[in-house]
């Protein structure tokens, strides 16, 4: 009974943070989700952008765990232990590949707030569905190892939550420009 809790409380995580960011979004012009402090610092528009489409490539997973049929024996890395354990993102900084201005500033506020809406039907549908995944078929992640289906669904609320942090020194620079 505990675990089934556990995971119904780790989906409402999930939710809630993707509610918060809609939430704040309303207090942004298209023009304050767009500025950059300089060019190799995301916009908070490019946050959201990326943190949206990162949801969507693990709720991806989460999709390829329900329609695996092989079992995986191989578990997460260290790192991936621990983030799990916390319950969170490490707070490091994590460098992309990719240069910051890669991801693109959004069109319009509204075109977020559709993004943000597409995450959570997906996470609704999801949370209903994720426990019934065998937890033996896994996909994995480059940093956390494998990682199955309820994993997967968790890392959604993880690293959106790892963003918020990100977010609020961008809110801060925002605020400093605006003054």
């Amino acid at each position: 009974m505990r675990s089934c809790y556990r995971g119904m409380e780790m989906s409402g995580e999930s939710m809630a943070v993707i509610k918060q960011y809609v939430r704040d979004l309303e207090s942004y012009t298209i023009d304050q989700l767009r500025w950059k402090r300089t060019d190799d610092v995301w916009s908070i528009g490019q946050l959201y952008v990326h943190m949206v489409e990162v949801a969507n490539e693990y709720i991806g997973y989460i999709e390829a765990c329900a329609k695996e049929t092989q079992l995986e024996s191989r578990g997460k890395t260290e790192d991936g232990l621990t983030a799990f354990a916390e319950r969170m993102w490490p707070d490091v900084r994590v460098k992309l590949e990719e240069p910051a201005n890669a991801t693109h500033n959004p069109e319009s506020k509204e075109g977020i707030h559709a993004l943000l809406e597409q995450v959570l039907e997906k996470l609704y549908y999801w949370a209903e569905r994720v426990d019934q995944i065998n937890p033996a078929c896994k996909a994995r992640h480059g940093w956390f190892g494998w990682l199955n289906a309820r994993e997967w669904f968790e890392m959604v609320g993880m690293h959106s939550r790892h963003h918020l942090r990100q977010k609020a020194i961008l809110d801060k620079l925002l605020a400093e420009y605006r003054s």
